[in-house]
């Protein structure tokens, strides 16, 4: 598994807690930025990490800003990204086993790095049902493809 990685400035401490947590766990990752001490747009770097998922680069991302809710809205806005801000362990398991979710969502000012590393343990370790739970992502898909048209 790989994992792509991105934060704004309001993120950017809790990314590094994570980056050293996968590192820890040999989980291969790729930093898409930000860098200590910039002040930047989440946008440009949820843009840049959720291109490598839908290059098949990465498997999956986290991304962190301020709420998480900032970096889920851009990830969601491409079809394929079921990207879900995450704020306890109950709902990541859940993201996972029902939902399929190939994007994690994170708040640097919300939630403190032992929290959010049992958020990441658990979204990187549970599997998709599948059952009753494909046939909703199908049914998700089927409003991608109508609603995401080629231009």
């Amino acid at each position: 598994m790989s994992i792509a990685l991105a934060s704004d400035h309001a993120g950017f401490e809790l990314k590094k807690g994570i980056i050293s947590f996968l590192l820890k766990k040999r989980i291969e990752h790729k930093d898409f930025g930000c860098r200590q001490g910039e002040e930047v747009d989440y946008v440009d770097y949820a843009e840049d990490a959720i291109k490598a998922i839908l290059s098949g680069e990465c498997d999956r991302a986290i991304l962190v800003c301020g709420t998480g809710v900032g970096m889920a809205i851009v990830a969601n806005k491409h079809k394929g990204i079921r990207a879900t801000p995450c704020c306890d362990e109950y709902v990541a398991e859940m993201s996972r086993q029902h939902n399929d979710s190939n994007c994690l969502t994170l708040g640097g000012r919300v939630l403190p790095l032992d929290e959010a590393l049992h958020i990441v343990s658990i979204w990187l370790e549970t599997e998709f049902d599948g059952g009753r739970h494909q046939r909703r992502i199908d049914k998700i898909f089927k409003i991608e493809e109508k609603n995401f048209k080629s231009f």
